[in-house]
C-alpha cells in the first residue's frame, strides 16, 4: 500500500504563523526559518515541510490535468503527488504520496499528453503513464536517451505553443540525445577560437566542447528529436510566453569574476537555431559575435532553476505578465518584463520573492491561480510555498501577447521554418542578411547555411553593403571549403572599416577570425596585406574592437602588435561598473568577492590584452619581457572568483613558455613569484575541543551569549577553511566559494554539511581515487583532457598533479568526500559562534552582526 503523507497546516506550524506578508516581520519562533518578503498585497504561505529521510529534496514541480503537482526528489526517493488545499480553506491541508513509479532524479518533469514526462539526470528522458486509471501514474518508460549527470546535467521539459511537441534542456554537462532526427543549426558547429584557450585553472568543464548546453525539440513518444538551439552554460528550465516565444534562463560561471571572459547570468530569447556561444575556460564568446546571438538581460551573479509565466495566476496585471526566474543561490525569485524590440526582446526586472534563505528550485502556477514553489537542492530541506494575491487590485485575466514586434516575429518564423527543410526562399534570405534586427539576419544566415553551398555562393560574393556581406562571408566561412578563403578575404577587403559603425566593425574583425578558423592560414602575401590593413586600426576607442583587433594582429603576427598592446594596458583607466542589474543598488545582499570587486573593479580590459600578448614568440625586448611579467603581481591584488589567480598564474606559465632560458633567468623573482597575494597566517583554535553535534552546535548559534568577533572569525575560517574554500576574496578553491553559503542554505542545512560533509557531495567537487601503476594512491577532482588526468588535492591547492591515462591502473568515484570529519571539533563554544557569523557576514566587517562590536 502506498505510504500517504498528511499536514495539516495551522497558525503556529511554521514561521511563527503559516504566512509572511510583504513587510512582515518575522516572529521570534521564527529564528532558524527563512523570512520572506513578497510585494505589497501578496502573501506567501509554506504548505508542506518535506520529511527528508523519506521524501528527500525536491528538484523539479509541474501540475497534472487535475491541478495536483508532481514533485521530484534531485535523488533516489521517488515523486510525489501532492493535493492541494483550497485556498480558502481554514484548516489547510497538503495530502502527498509516493508515486509507484520506479523512476527519480528528475531535473525536469512536466505533464502532457495524459503523461508524466521525467527529465532524469544522467539517463535521459522518460514517460510515464496510468495504467489502471486510478488516477495515478504507475508505469514509466525511458524514450530518450542522454548520457552525462548531475547539477548540469538533464534538466527541464516545456509543451510547444502547439501542443503537439515538447522542449527539454540539457546543461553543457549532458551529451546530446541519441539517435537525432535533425538539427535547426548546421551541425558543423565547432570551437571557432583564434588562439589557443586555456580550460578553467580549477578544472572545471576542462575538455567540455560545443555545442555546449542544449535544447532539442521532441515529439511525445521521443522519436524524433531535433536540435533547436545549443551554446548555454547551464540552462535550468525554460518555459513559452504568450507570443509562442521560448525563454530561458542561462547560468553564469562565479569563478571567472573579474575575468574578461566572465559572461554573467542572463534571460535568453532561444530562438531557432540560435547559438549563444558557450565555450569553456577562456573561450566563451563575447555577446557581440555576430555568429551567435545575445540575451535580453544581464542579471549578474546567481544560480538559474525555475522558469514560469504569470499566464493562469490570479495576480494583478504587472504580474500576469510576468516571467518569473528562480535563483538558487541569492534565494530569489525575480519578476522580469521583455518588451518587444524588433523581432526579440529587451528586458528589465524587479526582486518579487526574497528569503533568507530560500533556496528557490522549480516554481508553477496553479489551477487555482497560485503559485506554488519548492525550495531545496543538494540535500537541503525542502519546503511546499504557496503565494497569492489578497490586495485591491484586479485579478481579472489580461490579454498577454504582445502586439508590438508581431510583424517581426512573423518574418523571422518565416526564416526559420527554411531551418527546419521548409522551402527555400533565397530572396527573402538575402533581403534579411542585412537587416538591423540582429535576430532577423541571424535567422537568415542560418536559413542560407541550410541551402546547398552551390545555389549560393556567389550570389553571396556579390553582396555589397556591409552587415549583409558580413554575414554571408561567416556562412561561406562555415559552410566553404580552404579554396574559398581568397574570395572571402577579397569580399571583406571592400568593406572600408572607417565607415562602419561599432557594430559592423566587430562583425567584419569576427568574419576575418572565422575565414582564417574554418579555412586555414592565410598565405604570406595575404597575410602582409592584411596586417598593413588592421596594424593602423589599433588601438582603437573601443574596448571591444581593441580585444578583436588584438586577437588578429597576435595571430597574423603583425610586428608592432607588443608595443601598441603594453602602451594601451598602461593607458586603459579603471574599470566601470558592470552591469549586473540589481547588483549596484542592493549590493547588501551580495557578500564577500562580489561586494569587493564593486569597490575594487579588475582591469579586466588590461587581462584581455595580457592573455592574447601570451602567444607572441618573437620580437620582445628585454624592457617589455620586464614590463609584461611585472603586471602580473599588481592585477593579482584584485578581487576576483575562485579562478581568478590561477587564470593569472596559468597565462604567465604560457607566456614563460615563448621566453628563451636566458629570458627567463633575467627576469628572476617576476618569473616564479606567487600570484596568491599575501597569506594570512592564522593562530589554531584555543578550544577546549568537543564532538560537536547538530542540536548542541545551534543551541550555541541561535541563542548568543556574547556578541560575534570579526578577527577571530576571519582567523578561524583561515584556520579552519581556507585551504579549501574561498570566502570574500581569500582562500583556495578545491571546495565550493563560501561567499553565499548561508544565503542559500539554512544555518541548520549548513551545520549538516560540516559535520557529514560526504553526505551529499556536489558533482562539481567530488572526487575520484587513483592508483597508479608505480603504487601511488591519490584523491582527488579528477579532469581528462587528452592522453592526461588532472588531479586537484586538498594539499595542492589550485596546482594539479598531472598523469598520464597509461599510468594509472585503477580509478573510482569516491565516496568520502575531500572534506575530512570533525572540522568545527576544535572550536569552543565562542569560536564556533565567530567562525559561523564570519560566515554568514560573507567575510564583511561592516555586516550589521559587528555593528555593535
Amino acid at each position: 500500500m502506498m505510504r500517504i503523507f498528511t499536514l495539516i497546516i495551522t497558525f503556529g506550524f511554521l514561521l511563527g504563523a503559516s504566512s509572511l506578508l510583504a513587510g512582515d516581520e518575522p516572529s521570534a519562533a521564527a529564528a532558524s526559518e527563512p523570512a520572506i518578503t513578497a510585494p505589497p498585497g501578496f502573501v506567501v504561505e509554506a504548505i508542506f515541510k518535506v520529511p527528508s529521510s523519506a521524501m528527500g529534496s525536491w528538484a523539479s514541480l509541474t501540475v497534472d490535468a487535475q491541478g495536483r503537482l508532481i514533485a521530484s526528489d534531485e535523488g533516489n526517493k521517488g515523486v510525489f503527488l501532492i493535493t492541494l488545499p483550497a485556498l480558502d480553506a481554514q484548516d489547510a491541508s497538503a495530502t502527498v504520496e509516493k508515486l509507484p513509479i520506479q523512476v527519480g532524479g528528475a531535473q525536469g518533469l512536466l505533464w502532457a499528453f495524459d503523461s508524466l514526462y521525467l527529465h532524469v539526470d544522467g539517463r535521459g528522458l522518460f514517460r510515464a503513464i496510468d495504467t489502471d486509471a486510478d488516477g495515478r501514474v504507475d508505469s514509466a518508460s525511458l524514450i530518450m536517451a542522454s548520457t552525462g549527470a548531475g547539477g548540469h546535467g538533464q534538466h527541464g521539459i516545456a509543451l510547444a505553443p502547439d501542443g503537439k511537441s515538447l522542449y527539454v534542456a540539457g546543461g553543457n554537462h549532458s551529451d546530446l540525445p541519441q539517435e537525432l532526427s535533425g538539427s535547426r543549426i548546421p551541425r558543423n558547429w565547432a570551437e571557432d577560437l583564434l588562439l589557443p584557450r586555456q580550460w578553467d585553472a580549477n578544472g572545471h568543464a576542462a575538455g567540455r566542447l560545443a555545442p555546449g548546453g542544449w535544447i532539442c525539440q521532441v515529439s511525445p513518444d521521443g522519436q524524433q528529436r531535433q536540435v533547436f538551439s545549443i551554446g548555454y552554460r547551464n540552462q535550468y528550465d525554460l518555459a513559452f510566453n504568450a507570443d509562442g516565444e521560448l525563454i530561458t534562463y542561462d547560468a553564469d560561471m562565479e569563478w571567472d569574476m573579474g575575468l574578461p571572459w566572465y559572461r554573467p547570468t542572463r534571460v535568453v530569447h532561444a530562438t531557432s537555431g540560435s547559438e549563444f556561444g558557450w565555450r569553456s575556460g577562456t573561450g566563451k564568446w563575447p555577446a557581440y559575435y555576430e555568429d551567435s546571438l545575445p540575451g535580453a538581460l544581464d542579471l549578474g551573479p546567481g544560480s538559474p532553476t525555475g522558469v514560469v509565466f504569470g499566464a493562469g495566476a490570479k495576480f494583478p496585471a504587472k504580474y500576469q505578465r510576468a516571467c518569473f526566474l528562480l535563483d538558487w543561490t541569492y534565494s530569489t525569485i525575480h519578476a522580469v518584463w521583455l518588451t518587444p524590440h524588433g523581432s526579440s526582446y529587451t528586458a528589465n526586472k524587479e526582486d518579487f520573492i526574497v528569503g533568507q534563505p530560500l533556496a528557490v528550485t522549480d516554481a508553477v502556477i496553479g489551477l487555482d491561480g497560485a503559485m506554488y514553489f519548492i525550495t531545496g537542492g543538494w540535500g537541503t530541506q525542502t519546503y511546499l510555498y504557496r503565494a497569492r494575491y489578497i490586495g485591491g487590485e484586479s485579478t481579472a485575466p489580461v490579454e498577454l501577447r504582445n502586439q508590438a514586434g508581431a510583424e517581426q516575429r512573423a518574418l523571422r518564423r518565416r526564416l526559420e521554418a527554411m531551418h527546419a527543410g521548409g522551402a527555400a526562399d533565397v530572396d527573402l534570405i538575402f533581403a534579411q542578411l542585412g537587416s538591423d534586427d540582429r535576430f532577423l539576419r541571424y535567422a537568415a544566415r542560418v536559413a542560407l547555411e541550410h541551402q546547398p553551398l552551390t545555389t549560393w555562393r556567389e550570389s553571396a560574393l556579390a553582396i555589397e553593403t556591409p552587415l549583409a556581406t558580413i554575414n554571408a562571408m561567416i556562412a561561406l566561412a562555415r559552410q566553404g571549403q580552404p579554396a574559398d578563403q581568397p574570395a572571402v578575404l577579397a569580399s571583406l577587403a571592400r568593406l572600408r572599416f572607417a565607415a562602419l559603425s561599432e557594430e559592423e566593425q566587430l562583425g567584419l574583425l569576427r568574419a576575418y577570425q572565422l575565414a582564417f578558423v574554418r579555412l586555414g592560414e592565410p598565405d604570406d602575401p595575404a597575410r602582409a596585406a592584411l596586417v598593413a590593413r588592421l596594424d593602423p586600426l589599433f588601438p582603437s576607442k573601443s574596448d571591444a574592437v581593441n580585444t578583436e583587433l588584438a586577437r588578429l594582429l597576435v595571430y597574423l603576427r603583425a610586428p608592432s602588435i607588443i608595443e601598441k598592446a603594453l602602451a594601451l594596458i598602461e593607458h586603459l583607466g579603471p574599470e566601470k561598473t558592470p552591469n549586473w542589474g540589481a547588483l549596484v543598488a542592493r549590493n547588501d545582499r551580495y557578500g564577500g568577492t562580489v561586494a569587493r570587486m564593486l569597490e575594487n573593479i579588475p582591469p579586466a580590459r588590461a587581462i584581455q590584452l595580457l592573455f592574447v600578448l601570451r602567444n607572441v614568440k618573437e620580437g620582445w625586448t628585454s624592457e617589455q619581457r620586464r614590463e609584461y611579467f611585472s603586471l602580473f603581481p599588481r592585477l593579482a591584488q584584485y578581487p576576483g572568483g575562485n579562478s581568478y589567480t590561477g587564470f593569472l598564474t596559468n597565462i604567465r606559465s604560457d607566456a614563460l613558455k615563448t621566453c628563451s632560458p636566458a629570458e627567463q633567468a633575467a627576469l628572476g623573482e617576476l618569473a616564479s613569484q606567487s600570484l596568491a597575494g599575501q597569506t594570512f597566517i592564522p593562530t589554531p583554535p584555543q578550544g577546549p575541543a568537543r564532538k560537536w553535534t547538530k542540536t548542541e552546535a545551534l543551541a550555541v548559534l541561535e541563542k548568543p551569549t556574547h556578541p560575534a568577533n570579526y578577527d577571530a572569525g576571519r582567523n578561524l575560517f583561515h584556520a579552519q577553511c581556507a585551504n579549501c574554500h574561498r570566502l570574500n576574496g581569500e582562500g583556495g578553491a578545491v571546495g565550493p566559494d563560501l561567499s553565499t553559503a548561508l544565503r542559500k542554505y539554512s544555518l541548520a542545512d549548513m551545520l549538516d554539511s560540516v559535520l557529514e560533509p560526504s553526505k551529499v557531495i556536489s558533482d562539481q567537487y567530488g572526487s575520484q581515487q587513483l592508483l597508479t601503476t608505480d603504487g601511488r594512491v591519490l584523491v582527488g577532482r579528477v579532469v581528462s583532457i587528452g592522453d592526461q588526468l588532472y588531479v586537484y588535492t586538498v594539499d595542492g591547492g589550485n596546482q594539479p598533479q598531472v598523469i598520464q591515462r597509461d599510468d594509472v591502473d585503477e580509478m573510482h568515484v569516491s565516496q568520502v568526500s575531500q572534506m575530512p570529519v570533525g572540522l568545527i571539533d576544535p572550536l569552543n563554544d565562542q569560536e564556533l559562534l565567530d567562525l559561523i557569523a564570519y560566515l554568514q557576514a560573507a567575510g564583511s566587517r561592516e555586516d550589521q552582526r559587528y555593528r555593535s562590536n
